[in-house]
């Protein structure tokens, strides 16, 4: 199945007091690379969320990142740090009498050295927060299969397009192939009637002879059939139920590969353009083929 490696989803669920927010990036990697950005509280979760994008995304970098916002807990959820408060106090007294100092330790005095209030680190429990995260995790996997999916579907338009070029450049390729033995024969009674200016009786059996041999050195038969080959695997492996990215990067180097083999054994003028824009066109593919899971 072609999917893009490229998108990006978002989810939000609203529970009591406590908003989740779930999004998702991912770009192109040929491994599958996970970045969790999550909240401490949710440390013990990291390998449940792990399993879950590998069971919706098998290649490509994926940032993951988790929220949990709460109205309560934004109004009351703050501690004193009573002992870090005693040690500055009894700091200041000191430093107070030490210099004769007539002057009163404030609160705000007290509160602007830092760290004796300080948000509460709110312990939960992590199966009921899982309970709370997953629906919305869920949700945001979808809407990233269906991103890619909808990208995808758009890049097999073009591989069809391009694959539909390349096949009848092939077609075009076994016509003038066709024709050649009678191009080589037609070709070597003209430069032998121009070298000997019509003296020589020309051998009609040794032209065929050196005619075939002529053919059958630039022959690229066996590289068209494979080519045609490859290109049948090729569209089965787009359109089968499973990740395609690899297997088509991997059929789009042996299909440059027999086209390069044709390009040096063509002997056909006609023949190498051909080849040349059907090049263009595999060029185009195999940089598509690299957003692909």
């Amino acid at each position: 199945m072609i999917k893009s490696m490229t998108a990006y989803a978002a989810s939000e669920k609203i529970s009591g007091s406590t908003i989740v927010t779930v999004e998702i990036r991912s770009y192109n990697s040929r491994y599958l690379d996970l970045v969790l950005r999550i909240p401490g509280e949710l440390v013990l979760l990291e390998e449940r969320v792990r399993k879950m994008v590998s069971q919706w995304i098998q290649r490509g970098r994926i940032e993951v990142k988790v929220q949990l916002k709460s109205e309560t807990e934004e109004v009351s959820a703050f501690e004193i740090d009573i002992a870090r408060a005693v040690a500055y106090h009894n700091a200041l007294l000191q430093l107070r009498e030490s210099f004769g100092l007539k002057s009163d330790i404030s609160l705000e005095l007290m509160v602007g050295a830092g760290g004796i209030i300080k948000p509460a680190d709110i312990q939960k429990d992590a199966e009921s927060l899982w309970e709370l995260i997953r629906p919305c995790f869920s949700t945001a996997l979808e809407n990233h299969d269906s991103m890619r999916k909808k990208e995808g579907d758009f890049i097999l338009l073009d591989f069809e397009k391009r694959l539909g070029f390349i096949t009848d450049g092939i077609k075009k390729v076994k016509e003038i192939e066709n024709r050649l033995l009678d191009h080589y024969r037609k070709r070597l009674e003209e430069r032998i009637g121009v070298l000997t200016k019509g003296m020589v009786e020309i051998d009609p059996a040794r032209i065929a002879q050196e005619a075939a041999f002529l053919a059958d050195r630039s022959d690229i038969s066996e590289e068209l059939l494979r080519c045609e080959s490859h290109i049948g695997q090729f569209r089965e492996v787009m359109n089968a139920n499973e990740p395609a990215g690899r297997k088509l990067n991997f059929l789009l180097q042996e299909i440059n590969r027999e086209f390069n083999t044709m390009g040096v054994k063509a002997q056909s003028a006609d023949t190498s353009h051909v080849i040349v824009s059907i090049k263009a066109e595999l060029e185009k593919i195999r940089e598509q083929v690299q957003n692909l899971e």
